[in-house]
């Protein structure tokens, strides 16, 4: 019973699944999520693409949009320094075609 729990509350995210919109937080204590930024595609777990307007953002595909209030974020993310530090690491992409998932391992993270 409580597989079949854990598989349905899976697919009902997957289907509301819309966490691209992100906001920078000050603090870590703030965060969803931690977030450090390698310097190469193969280091990273997810490929980021940032976009220019909001209606762009994708739904948890690598295009993210920075909002301006944190209360307007599907997820809020702190940037460390240090790989050990984070929850997941990305890397910025120059084209859009690049973004998105390199590891599944932690997709669940921007759920």
């Amino acid at each position: 019973m409580k597989e079949i729990l854990f598989f349905l509350g899976i697919v009902f995210s997957v289907f509301n699944a819309n966490a691209q919109k992100v906001f920078s937080v000050e603090y870590a204590s703030q965060a969803d999520v931690k977030v450090f930024v390698a310097d190469y595609e193969s280091r990273a777990d997810l490929v980021v693409f940032k976009v220019d307007y909001e209606s762009r953002s994708g739904k948890n595909d690598g295009n993210w949009f920075f909002v301006d209030y944190a209360s307007r974020a599907d997820k809020k993310i702190f940037f460390v320094d240090y790989a050990s530090q984070a929850d997941i690491i990305i890397h910025f992409a120059e084209y859009s075609s690049r973004a998105g998932w390199k590891s599944k391992e932690k997709i669940h993270l921007f759920y």
